[in-house]
This record gives C-alpha cells, sequence and structure tokens, in this order.
C-alpha cells in the first residue's frame, strides 16, 4: 500500500487514515476534529475545541496555558522517544528543535515510515532539544524559508551585535520585538548564555509564557515587568536595560513611551532589509526559529529519505532543487499556516 494512500492532504490537515477504526488522525488540525496529533503550540499548528489531542507535555501545557484547562475533552501526553499505538499505525514524537515542546511526528505502518518534522531549526537553541534526524521513507518538511537567499547566521552572533549597541547606547532602552511563544525566551536564554545577567523586562503579553518555561525547568534568570501602574504603562527607568515586547507593541505608542527607545526586531525576515526598514527597525536580528536554504537541504540529505512532501511555505524552490538532486518531491499545498509571526 503506498503511503499516498493512507497519508493524504485534507481541509482538516494531513490526515492518516489506514482504514482501520481506530487508526485516524490529524496533524496540526485546522478544523475541529476527533482525534490530533500536535507538532507545537504555534497558534496555526495547535488550536483549541478538538476532541483528542495527542501532544508532548510541554506543548499540551503549553495549549492550556493559552486556552484554558478545557482546551480538548481528552489530552495523552507522548513524551520524546515514547512510542503510541493507534490501530494498526504507531507513532512516536522526536525533537524538532523549534520552540520548547515541539516534535517531529515518526509514523510506521505497514512496513512504511514517514516522518512529519512539523516546524524545525538547526541553528542553536538553550530552550529546547536540538532536532533529531530520524530515517524514514518520506519526509515531510516543511519550507518557509525556502530560497537560496535565506542563510540566516549563527545566533551568537546576533546576540553579540545586541551586547555591543548597549554598550554604545547605554542611554537608550534596547526595545525587541520577538514572538511570544519560542522568540522571546530563546532571546532571553542567548543573553544569560553570552553572560548578560541583568534583569530583563518583559511586556505583558509576554509573561504568561515565559513564566510557563520556567515552570518547565528552562532558567530565564530575572524578569520583571517592564509597565508600572493600573494603565501598564512602560516604566521611566529602564535607560540601558533590554525590554522584550510583541512585535505589535514596538510599532505603537507604547514603545515610543520607553525612554529612547532604540528599535529591534528578532525575525528571520530580518535579512530582507526593505522589510526591516518598513516596520522602522533600527536594529534587526536575524534570528529564525525554522531552517533556513542551506539547513533544509542538508537535513534532507542527512536523513536520505526515498521522497520528500512539502508541506507550506516556498514549496515551488525546493521541489525543484530537491529533484535536481534526484531527490523525488512534491508540495501537498496545504493552506492555514502562516509563517509572519517567525
Amino acid at each position: 500500500m503506498p503511503v499516498s494512500s493512507w497519508i493524504k492532504p485534507e481541509v482538516a490537515g494531513l490526515s492518516v487514515d489506514t482504514g482501520h477504526q481506530d487508526s485516524r488522525f490529524v496533524i496540526d488540525a485546522l478544523r475541529k476534529s476527533d482525534r490530533v496529533v500536535v507538532t507545537h503550540g504555534h497558534a496555526d499548528h495547535a488550536r483549541p475545541g478538538h476532541s483528542h489531542v495527542i501532544a508532548t507535555p510541554e506543548t499540551l501545557a503549553i495549549m492550556a496555558a493559552r486556552y484554558g484547562e478545557n482546551f480538548t475533552e481528552k489530552q495523552t501526553p507522548l513524551a520524546y522517544g515514547e512510542s503510541m499505538v493507534l490501530g494498526d499505525v504507531t507513532i512516536r514524537m522526536e525533537p524538532a528543535g523549534h520552540v520548547l515542546g515541539a516534535a517531529q511526528i515518526v509514523i510506521d505502518h505497514g512496513g512504511k515510515r514517514v516522518v512529519v518534522s512539523g516546524d524545525y531549526k538547526r541553528k542553536s537553541d538553550p530552550t529546547c532539544p536540538p532536532f533529531k534526524p530520524v530515517a524514514c521513507d518520506v519526509f515531510v518538511t516543511e519550507a518557509t524559508f525556502a530560497l537560496p537567499v535565506f542563510r540566516h547566521p549563527e545566533p551568537e552572533g546576533e546576540i553579540a551585535k545586541l551586547l555591543a549597541s548597549i554598550k554604545v547606547f547605554p542611554e537608550r532602552c534596547h526595545v525587541i520585538g520577538a514572538y511570544s511563544l519560542g522568540k522571546a525566551q530563546r532571546i532571553i536564554a542567548l543573553l544569560r548564555q553570552a553572560g548578560y545577567q541583568r534583569p530583563i523586562y518583559l511586556h505583558g503579553a509576554q509573561q504568561k509564557l515565559c513564566q510557563l518555561y520556567q515552570d518547565l525547568g528552562v532558567d530565564l534568570g530575572d524578569l520583571r515587568p517592564a509597565t508600572a501602574g493600573e494603565k501598564g504603562k512602560p516604566r521611566a527607568d529602564l535607560a540601558g536595560e533590554i525590554v522584550i515586547a510583541p512585535p505589535s507593541a514596538i510599532a505603537d505608542k507604547w514603545a515610543r513611551r520607553l525612554p529612547d527607545p532604540l528599535v529591534v526586531m528578532a525575525s528571520g525576515w530580518m535579512q530582507i532589509r526593505q522589510r526591516a526598514k518598513q516596520s522602522g527597525v533600527e536594529m534587526p536580528l536575524i534570528l529564525s526559529d525554522h531552517a533556513d536554504w542551506h539547513d533544509l537541504l542538508a537535513t534532507i540529505d542527512e536523513i536520505n529519505p526515498g521522497e520528500v512532501w512539502v508541506t507550506h511555505g516556498r514549496e515551488d524552490a525546493l521541489i525543484r532543487a530537491l529533484t535536481l538532486k534526484g531527490i523525488n518531491a512534491r508540495a501537498l499545498s496545504l493552506i492555514g499556516y502562516e509563517d509572519d509571526a517567525e
């Protein structure tokens, strides 16, 4: 039985159905579904309202923090390396290196192995286990940064650039726009790794998930609110300090109330200078939670699958590059997974 006969793209997401009554599930379902296996906690992949959610314990905790404890009728934690039998299918989770709890779904059925990688990266991240290559017949990959122009620098160099700016401009508050799940915590952990032990100040929207990371064993050091008073106005004593806020906050009057703010944005998209300029970013930090062009190709070479399926992103360029290398590749053209919050 070919893999394409039991794993198919549907409106709800990537569906697994071998015909066995207990085998059916959807990966990162976009619509309410009976049984969903979730790769990670970002909102476009992890949605509330499903009857049964299977995910790593960390992803389940993230979903509960974002959506409330009753985000699903039933939840089943599946830690990295553990297996679970669903009808005539066996699944297990392996690290994807994307954010805390992010997993690749390893699916075994009928002598074939499929790895649905979810979103993943290969660069260093102190907040989560690194991506684990798993040999397989079919590798399902994202393609967020699947263009040759995207070659992300090492994160340690970007953090060094930030710390150098703080020394040069000690009178200015460095306000960093960073997505609240994964990116904010990674920046903090990289700063701590680089020796920065001063308090780091958080916009209110960042505090809940940073506390959750701490509760789950990720040490982020001394974190403090960047606001004061009932109305949540930015503190006036933050000159020379680092503030981390959602990207939306750095573009409005909230950030402008900080003492002489130097606007920083952390994203893989900051490699596109025009995008940084349009966003009013003074210091772009090229810091991505997705694999760049080189890492996508290197990962596929390392795994050496018989076939590659591309779920979302810049599908055409990656498929052409793989085809030229003699690798069978096709697009799944799944719609509904966003990358702007990267």
